[in-house]
């Protein structure tokens, strides 16, 4: 197969679902999801929050959106009783080949973490145009265990022996962007998931050192440079957490960007407590 010679437009979205989109077994919120990211058109999808998915459920949804599921892994700890929730990595096969897939950091991640060896269908047999997919969502619980998981993702923000240059982290990474208008705004009992916690117990800044990490490790963070650097991901579903947060990201190394938004519609704020992240890269031979 001849590949191509020019760079390939492809489009990255990550979303939080809120417990699979189901309410109490009712589908119909996942329905309307489903709708949702067909219109944002992903070539490569990761989601989080599939509690309660069967395959049916991933198969389901992939046909709908013409795409096809590389794999979906359960959480390692249950947060509330109940079933497991899932993290979930699909592509577009019309556009993109899985070359091969792994689950990795197990016994890190309180979730999970999927990474997949992706290459542009038009890019032939072409290897020089492969880049490294990875789906991911950090821990709820504190800024020290989402530190531990984001070092498991640091290697890829520069050249890595093994692994081509191109890299693209879709999460919800649980990590405030920003310091909230006041600290009242979350509730006490919040506190010790998002700020900074002193030797004393008492409580610092937002704790923002697993995205700052990987920041620092070469990952770029294309809102810097797209769309409004100020839009949030979360603030607007629960009543008394009223936070305009971006705890949702699409980062990138050695892919350049060609747009980067998040998906803020009165419909979407409907449907989950977070709302779709949109990354359009150029992937292929001049990425």
């Amino acid at each position: 197969m001849t590949a191509s010679t020019t760079p390939v437009p492809l489009r990255a979205v990550t979303y939080n679902l809120l417990a699979g989109g189901l309410n109490a077994g009712d589908d119909t919120r996942l329905r309307a999801q489903t709708k949702m990211l067909a219109r944002l058109g992903p070539d490569i999808l990761g989601l989080q929050e599939c509690t309660g998915w069967t395959n049916r459920h991933l198969r389901r949804l992939a046909d709908e959106l013409a795409m096809v599921p590389i794999t979906m892994a359960p959480s390692r700890v249950r947060r509330v009783p109940g079933p497991p929730g899932g993290t979930a990595l699909l592509i577009r096969p019309s556009s993109i080949r899985v070359m091969d897939h792994w689950i990795v950091g197990e016994g890190v991640f309180h979730h999970a973490l999927i990474r997949a060896l992706l290459r542009p269908v038009a890019a032939g047999d072409d290897p020089g145009s492969d880049f490294t997919a990875f789906a991911t969502h950090f821990s709820w619980s504190s800024g020290d265990a989402r530190l531990d998981e984001a070092r498991m993702l640091t290697d890829y923000g520069g050249p890595f022996p093994g692994a081509p240059r191109g890299a693209l982290l879709l999460g919800d990474l649980n990590t405030p962007d920003r310091e909230p208008p006041h600290w009242s705004l979350v509730p006490a009992n919040l506190h010790s998931r998002y700020r900074l916690v002193k030797n004393d117990g008492a409580f610092g800044r937002a704790d923002r050192r697993a995205v700052q990490v990987l920041l620092k490790s070469g990952w770029q963070d294309p809102q810097a440079n797209f769309g409004n650097p100020q839009a949030a991901s979360v603030g607007y579903y629960y009543s008394n957490e009223p936070v305009p947060w971006r705890l949702d990201y699409a980062l990138v190394c050695g892919l350049a960007v060609s747009d980067y938004f998040i998906h803020d519609t009165p419909g979407a704020r409907k449907l989950s407590d977070h709302l779709p992240v949109v990354c359009d890269v150029m992937a292929g031979a001049n990425s």
